[in-house]
């Protein structure tokens, strides 16, 4: 979710000595064979634990996400928008289970036996005899979310609490799974997301300083009491190309994950895979670029957004990863998963063909489909999509030994809230889901993130609407105001004229908001300008891909040259309240 600065390779070496926080019994290490064993040593029959548990299986349906999805299609005024979200209401996602009430349930969220139960009847009711594979995100640390503050829980870095989430979190949830009535469900555990990436890149902010041996005690128990079940599987997190990609950053990531698998019980057999991207928007493939490819005599990692990272998408950081897992140790039949919830990046600003522009900048910001300001933007991205459908094993990356693309992080589901909110479950507010803050992190540019966020897990209806616009692969029919594209936006109109303008208002707060202005070549043009609304403020020079003055609105030298259904835009930050969505005057100058 989280990204930051790159760390020396050297610098993993300070953080591996955090290993246990004074009281912990010695570790007897691995068994004779390999296989998990119990806190006596005594290896533990793990029959019918398979490779991968998605093959072969159904990923298991939340009915409670489903009634969210069909609330908010209900209230949708575009039915094919709200088609769209009705055929995506069956989807399998994953169920998080980020605090001890979670694992009862609570007056708003069902618990663990509900969940599970429900997947019981949906192996019944499966023709084929299925399994049911269900993917529980296992999140509630102490010192959780040690570098950011939206998804802080519960628990604080101290031994205290860290008996707690042992007894009362970890213990708690393998009670239920162990019942006879669950064995052949099969439960795909990701084990506490953004905790060990934290570690490799964060280890100097006194936060993850205080967190980092309670990270490890915790993610060892947790690894340990799972494998006492054979049909538990376990996979770590392991961040997102934008955050771990870098060689550096990389190999101390492959570094701990391999330290810590010696750490258990069972050692590398405690861990059946890696999960990539959970709640991120890192898209799967960047389609038109290729890291090491020349553009005006500099590879393409070069460029400001990738800052010589040469990951540039997720299907290149799981090959990157397992390839450097493999070597640290880990079994070859190690699997990654990638999230794919929200890195789908449709809709009108998607690229449909590589730049043919010879300077770098510009050849990545025209051939990306990754539209974020910055990589480091995590929070409710605006304009995000999602991505593939949930499925097993699939084709087409056999460098990434994928067991799966899954919805680990629920569409719809909020990261976390514009402004502080009052709750009860130790989430805090973090200016990174603020739309109106610029961060340093984002090299002073603005978060990207959608306004009236609720805290982070709430139902966040215009962020899910926003998602199933932009998907891609695209669904269904997609915007009736699109004419059938996925965009969600209101389609250039055809005029007679040389070239059309329709704006979008993409985000409000109190006293501002930011727009955005396609502009369609109806002929070739040499340039163009555009009539901004009557009254327009704008804040300060945040004005961008085009000039302004006296409310009008012209091209900058590199997109003046419109050949016929050729598109240009611009964006601004507006002040006082928006104007209308709509056509704009166009002129070609």
């Amino acid at each position: 979710m989280r990204i930051a600065p790159r760390i020396a390779a050297a610098a993993s070496a300070l953080l591996l000595l955090a290993g246990c926080t004074g009281d912990e019994q010695p570790d007897p290490g691995p068994s004779a064979t390999g296989a998990p064993t119990t806190d006596a040593g005594v290896p533990v029959s793990r029959e019918g634990h398979v490779e991968n548990p998605y093959e072969g299986a159904t990923m298991y349906v939340n009915a409670d996400w489903t009634a969210n999805v069909l609330s908010t299609a209900g209230e949708t005024a575009d039915s094919f928008l709200a088609d769209d979200m009705r055929a995506l209401s069956t989807q399998p996602t994953g169920v998080w289970l980020d605090r001890i009430k979670t694992i009862a349930g609570t007056d708003s969220v069902r618990g663990l036996e509900a969940h599970l139960d429900d997947a019981v009847r949906q192996a019944a009711n499966d023709p084929d005899g299925a399994p049911v594979v269900v993917t529980l995100v296992i999140y509630d640390l102490p010192g959780r979310d040690c570098y950011a503050l939206a998804s802080n829980g519960e628990l604080s870095a101290n031994q205290e609490d860290m008996a707690r989430y042992r007894t009362e979190y970890i213990d708690a949830i393998v009670d239920i799974l162990a019942r006879d009535e669950y064995a052949d469900l099969r439960i795909a555990a990701v084990i506490e997301p953004d905790s060990l990436p934290n570690l490799v890149t964060n280890a100097d902010a006194e936060a993850c300083q205080e967190a980092a041996p309670y990270y490890r005690e915790g993610i060892v128990y947790a690894l340990d009491t799972f494998a006492s079940l054979a049909n538990v599987y376990s996979y770590l997190d392991a961040a997102h190309a934008g955050w771990l990609g870098w060689p550096d950053n990389a190999g101390a990531a492959a570094a701990l994950f391999a330290e810590v698998a010696q750490e258990t019980q069972s050692g590398f057999a405690s861990i059946d895979g890696f999960v990539t991207d959970t709640a991120n928007t890192t898209p799967l493939e960047e389609p038109f670029l290729e890291a090491g490819a020349q553009v005006g005599g500099q590879p393409v990692e070069a460029a400001s957004f990738y800052q010589y990272n040469p990951d540039l998408d997720e299907a290149s950081w799981a090959a990157d990863l397992w390839q450097r897992l493999v070597a640290a140790g880990f079994p070859e039949s190690t699997g990654m998963v990638i999230d794919t919830s929200r890195n789908g990046w449709g809709g009108p600003d998607r690229p449909t063909a590589a730049s043919t522009s010879n300077d770098l900048e510009t050849y990545v910001d025209e051939s990306r489909v990754d539209r974020r300001g910055h990589r480091g933007a995590w929070c409710n991205v605006s304009g995000a999509g999602i991505g593939e459908r949930p499925v097993a094993s699939p084709e087409g990356y056999p460098d990434a030994h994928l067991d799966a693309f899954v919805w680990v992080k629920p569409p719809g589901e909020s990261d976390g809230s514009s402004r502080l909110v009052a709750n009860d479950q130790g989430k805090g507010f973090d200016e990174m889901c603020d739309p109106a803050y610029r961060s340093d992190r984002l090299d002073g540019q603005l978060t990207g993130a959608l306004p009236d966020a609720p805290i982070s897990g709430a139902w966040f209806p215009a962020q899910f609407s926003e998602l199933v616009a932009n998907a891609y692969p695209a669904v269904g029919q997609g915007s009736e105001s699109a004419g059938g594209s996925t965009s969600g936006e209101t389609e250039a109109p055809t005029i007679d004229g040389a070239c059309a303008a329709t704006l979008t208002i993409e985000q409000i707060w109190t006293n501002g908001y930011t727009a955005r202005v396609l502009v369609t070549a109806n002929a070739d043009l040499s340039t163009w300008a555009v009539m901004l609304p009557a009254g327009t403020q704008i804040r300060g020079s945040d004005f961008w891909n085009a000039e302004h003055n006296d409310g009008i609105a012209t091209p900058k030298e590199w997109n003046d040259d419109l050949t016929a259904g050729a598109t240009a835009d611009f964006s601004y930050i507006g002040e006082g309240d928006p104007p209308a969505d709509g056509p704009l005057e166009c002129r070609a100058e």
